[in-house]
């Protein structure tokens, strides 16, 4: 496989890490504008019951259509390295989203994708199965790997094979991060201190009710599950380099439809680096999430192919762990 080839194949990881590393810390202020239709605004107590029905629904369905955007200033750490442009991106998601199990069939584009790599697909579809995350290279692409359009990126193994205890944690986390299903979003916000009920408004066509609640990032370090695998220590390390680094804290937004399922979240992150804004829209809600990994014919596994480059994992291990 030629060097361009390789190229474009980093494109895809620089892709699983944006969205790994930054569904964990989703936030934002982006509502929609508008009067309420109706002037009844619920109190604390009985907006809390409203989003604890929510949670059980939600749990309970398994699965959703997602249709995500999401912006990151350039200048944001990760993101400005790889997409190396000056100035907001936006990438977009839509597919299907599966939790217990946790699934994805997601296609994403947007221009920080492009902006990885001028000649690499302007789109990407993943798929994630059993931890591990496929990603459709395209046909070009697939020219130059023996006519294999699809890489694995199994992160796990790659790890343990770096022998980097911190890499690994690093990798289980941004999977957990990657697994969070809007259940848990309901579940964070429901932790809120200042949790409140808007009021009535039509989403996507259909009415829904909006609460809002603010996090501080400690708050949600506590409150978030997939951070479980950190220390008590490492947990105080996460907040005080977050502190150090101008985070701000989170806003959360949900708009809740009268069957008790969540339509829309804008979720976002303030720093003093910009403001990372995302907003999911969910529909289908308990519809049969089918996903299934490609033909192992058609994939290439980026582990073998980082064995066959003679690339020495364990100093990725090392570089990786110095970064945490």
């Amino acid at each position: 496989m030629g060097m361009s080839a390789w190229k474009r194949a980093s494109v895809c990881v620089a892709a699983v890490t944006v969205v790994a590393g930054v569904t964990s810390c989703q936030a934002g202020d982006g509502g929609t504008k508008g009067k309420a239709a109706e002037p009844k605004v619920l109190s604390r107590g009985e907006a809390t019951e409203v989003l604890q029905a929510a949670f059980k629904k939600t749990t309970e369905a398994k699965s959703a259509k997602v249709r995500m955007t999401m912006s990151m200033p350039a200048s944001m750490q990760g993101m400005g390295d790889m997409a190396g442009a000056a100035g907001d991106g936006t990438m977009e998601m839509t597919g299907v989203q599966g939790w217990d199990p946790a699934v994805m069939d997601m296609t994403i584009k947007g221009s920080d994708l492009a902006g990885l790599d001028s000649d690499g697909p302007s789109e990407i579809r993943m798929i994630m199965l059993d931890n591990v995350m496929y990603a459709d290279m395209g046909a070009k692409q697939a020219a130059e790997m023996d006519g294999k359009r699809w890489m694995k990126l199994d992160f796990r193994a790659i790890a343990e094979e770096a022998g980097s205890k911190e890499l690994q944690k690093q990798i289980t986390g941004s999977l957990e991060s990657m697994n969070q299903d809007p259940a848990q979003q309901l579940a964070l916000l429901l932790e809120s201190p200042n949790l409140k009920h808007v009021g009535p408004q039509k989403v996507d066509g259909v009415q829904a009710q909006r609460y809002k609640g603010t996090l501080t990032f400690e708050e949600i370090v506590k409150g978030n599950g997939s951070l479980d695998f950190l220390s008590e220590e490492e947990r105080e390390e996460l907040i005080a380099n977050a502190e150090k680094s101008g985070v701000k804290g989170y806003d959360t937004e949900v708009w809740v439809n009268e069957d008790d399922y969540p339509v829309k979240m804008v979720l976002g992150m303030k720093s003093d680096e910009g403001t990372v804004d995302i907003t999911t829209h969910y529909s289908d809600y308990g519809a049969r999430a089918t996903v299934e990994a490609p033909p192992a014919k058609d994939t290439v596994d980026l582990f073998e192919m980082l064995q066959g480059l003679g690339e020495g994992l364990s100093d990725i291990g090392a570089d990786a762990g110095a970064d945490v």
